[in-house]
């Protein structure tokens, strides 16, 4: 096929782009959280990865020098559960006053990518969004057409008639009969069979990871309550279907009884696990079960109360939660839950997502270190990115940030971003 010159020379450009050498000077280096810190190092990227790490501040033949020489420089964050596609502090309405088409919300996607770029997540994972308008943000990142982290989707999440994301729930009879009518809910499923219908179609648009809505949940505006909605023999159906498509599966749940019974069924991650109880702990830990608190939800729900941009219901599910914000987590951690750092981003603004570490220690009870590892290697093991990313090792992909302090005695230094680098591309911060 005839090719332009003008192509040609993009190509050409592009790959050389992708050739430059970096010489990430950092004052202090933060290889593996669970491993002591460096000190003076400069990280060298070639190619979009590591190539070495080098004592001192070195200027390697040919290399772009980046000076972090006053900053720490760690691995990229990761975030298990965002919403790239919605936007924080918004009614809870707004989706049926407002026309939100699936290609503005990927305009509102590509916007939060780089917004959680620039707090330090080099990767996440898009909980719960229109499945085209979302495998299209995710494919215009990873392509480079716009600049932002890593990112895995699951489209739009599995729930039960009137669950959590069923879009007739709190609709006027007439309005849920248009709705189902013209089958806007793809994701809506009964029965085993049809569970699994749904997971196989799901996998053929092309997500990366299945999300069932295994309770109820707080900010939809119905009444079913926190506790379990589908059956144990529905999750059982969409947990081996997924997995035999080579698909984890994220379980939103918040009630006990529904936390146990999801991971009893097979799921990778319960996200969210407000109510979870000894018994759900005990079997998270013996399956390997991963627990992500997003802590921030919290804070942004808070921030609702008492605006009317939230139902009335909501606004009665939501003050349950208040009094158990992090003991979950904290349970989860002291029984040897495995732990990821998940936001729920945009329940809160995807810009304050870094916020999660400090409350995964304030009110999770995590030693800063911990939280520092959940937020990089818990991640990377959820996500099966453990050889891509989690770390500064050589050979791995050049997902790296450099904040203003030391992230293992204060976690609040992860708040103060000054350098992000995605697979050997710097983001640009303003």
């Amino acid at each position: 096929m005839f090719r332009s010159a003008a192509f040609i020379a993009a190509l050409l450009a592009g790959a050389s782009a992708n050739a430059e050498t970096y010489a990430v000077q950092a004052g202090r280096l933060i290889v593996d959280a669970a491993s002591p810190e460096r000190g003076p190092s400069t990280v060298v990227v070639a190619n979009g990865r590591i190539a070495r790490i080098e004592d001192g501040f070195t200027t390697p033949a040919g290399a772009i020098v980046v000076d972090q020489r006053g900053r720490t420089v760690l691995p990229g964050l990761i975030d298990v559960h965002v919403h790239l596609t919605q936007n924080s502090g918004e009614p809870w309405y707004i989706g049926f006053t407002k026309k939100y088409s699936n290609a503005y919300s990927t305009t509102l996607g590509l916007t939060h990518a780089l917004d959680m770029a620039r707090a330090g997540f080099t990767t996440v994972r898009d909980l719960g969004g229109e499945t085209s308008a979302v495998i299209a943000m995710r494919d215009a990142v990873g392509e480079g057409r716009f600049p932002g982290p890593r990112i895995k989707v699951s489209g739009a999440p599995l729930s039960i008639i009137g669950g959590h994301a069923d879009e007739a729930t709190g609709l006027p009879p007439e309005m849920a009969e248009a709705v189902n009518e013209a089958h806007l809910n793809p994701s809506v499923c009964t029965g085993a069979e049809e569970c699994q219908k749904v997971v196989r179609q799901l996998a053929a648009a092309g997500v990366d990871v299945i999300k069932i809505m295994a309770t109820g949940g707080v900010l939809d505006p119905g009444a079913s309550g926190l506790e379990q909605h589908f059956t144990d023999a529905e999750m059982k159906a969409i947990c081996d279907m997924a997995h035999s498509l080579g698909l984890k599966v994220a379980a939103h749940a918040h009630g006990a009884r529904g936390i146990l019974g999801a991971t009893l069924a097979g799921v990778d991650s319960i996200e969210h696990g407000t109510f979870i109880d000894q018994a759900g702990a005990n079997a998270m830990k013996a399956r390997g079960t991963y627990y992500s608190a997003t802590l921030m939800a919290f804070s942004g729900v808070q921030g609702l109360i008492g605006t009317g941009k939230l139902a009335p219901e909501s606004e009665a599910k939501a003050k349950m939660t208040f009094d158990v914000w992090g003991k979950g987590l904290n349970l989860a951690y002291r029984t040897g839950v495995k732990i990821a750092l998940g936001t729920d981003s945009a329940v809160a603004p995807h810009n304050l997502a870094n916020r999660e570490l400090g409350l995964m220690v304030s009110k999770g009870g995590m030693t800063p270190r911990d939280a520092l590892i959940a937020a990089t290697k818990g991640g990377a093991d959820l996500l099966d990115l453990k050889n891509e990313t989690g770390t500064l090792e050589p050979g791995k992909s050049a997902d790296l940030i450099a904040v203003d302090g030391d992230p293992l005695a204060d976690p609040a230094a992860v708040t103060h971003v000054g350098y992000v680098m995605v697979m050997g591309k710097p983001i640009p911060m303003q």
